[in-house]
């Protein structure tokens, strides 16, 4: 069985969520999902032959919560 783990980086645009890039390695990901200047996901995915098996969102960066209005 061929599996295999990959690291993506998902940007929040326009009200979803649109894949940006994929890298074999966490540090590279982890340092590219960082530059980001918008709300971005890493996301962990695990394959196997050739399938999407399984995903973990391992951090979120930028605007995470909805901004209230003072009053």
């Amino acid at each position: 069985m061929a599996r295999h783990d990959q690291y993506e980086i998902w940007e929040f645009n326009g009200g979803r969520w649109e894949f940006v890039a994929s890298f074999p390695d966490f540090d590279v990901a982890h340092t590219m999902a960082r530059k980001r200047s918008y709300r971005a996901r890493l996301v962990h995915v695990r394959y196997e032959e050739g399938k999407r098996m399984g995903e973990e969102i391992l951090s979120e960066i930028g605007a995470t919560r909805r901004r209230e209005e003072a009053s």
